[in-house]
């Protein structure tokens, strides 16, 4: 076996795979501590990526030490993750290089349409209350032809 292989998974173990279990471990006390609902689901929502990750860097850590080839030789592409990787990236530039004092995003599909609040479903609403406490705008066009959404938000506060 690579040496090289070796060093690099006992590095990733002791580095990289503790770290995220530290991080882990700091966001389930968060959650005890968290007394406010939107707050307590987004913490929920760090700690599963957190924990997906550490199955992520555990796997490469086995590959690594082993003679399989590496995950991303053979990883199927899961289209949406990447796009959402894309567009933080995207939102982390705007934040820190841009200097800008508003920032718009849309979004826009060719599906069947139809969004529209429903009774017992609140996505629509979580979204739209998120927006309102960014103090932004949203706008949804949705027809049968596909939805577009489109959001501003100021960035200075």
């Amino acid at each position: 076996m690579n040496n090289e292989r070796v060093t690099l998974a006992q590095e990733l173990h002791d580095g990289i795979a503790q770290d995220l279990v530290v991080l882990g471990f700091s966001i389930d006390q968060a959650i005890a501590q968290c007394q406010e609902a939107d707050l307590k689901s987004s913490l929920r929502m760090m700690r599963f990526t957190t924990t997906t990750l550490i199955e992520k860097v555990r796997a490469e850590i086995h590959q690594l030490r082993t003679s399989e080839p590496l995950l991303n030789q053979h990883h199927e592409v899961e289209p949406m993750r990447e796009l959402f990787l894309v567009i933080q990236e995207i939102l982390r530039n705007v934040e820190k290089h841009s200097e800008a004092k508003n920032l718009k995003v849309e979004i826009s599909d060719d599906g069947k349409g139809g969004v529209r609040s429903q009774d017992g479903s609140y996505g629509l609403q979580g979204i739209q209350e998120r927006i309102a406490k960014l103090n932004g705008e949203i706008h949804i066009d949705s027809t049968p032809q596909g939805t577009r959404i489109g959001v501003t938000i100021p960035l200075e506060r």
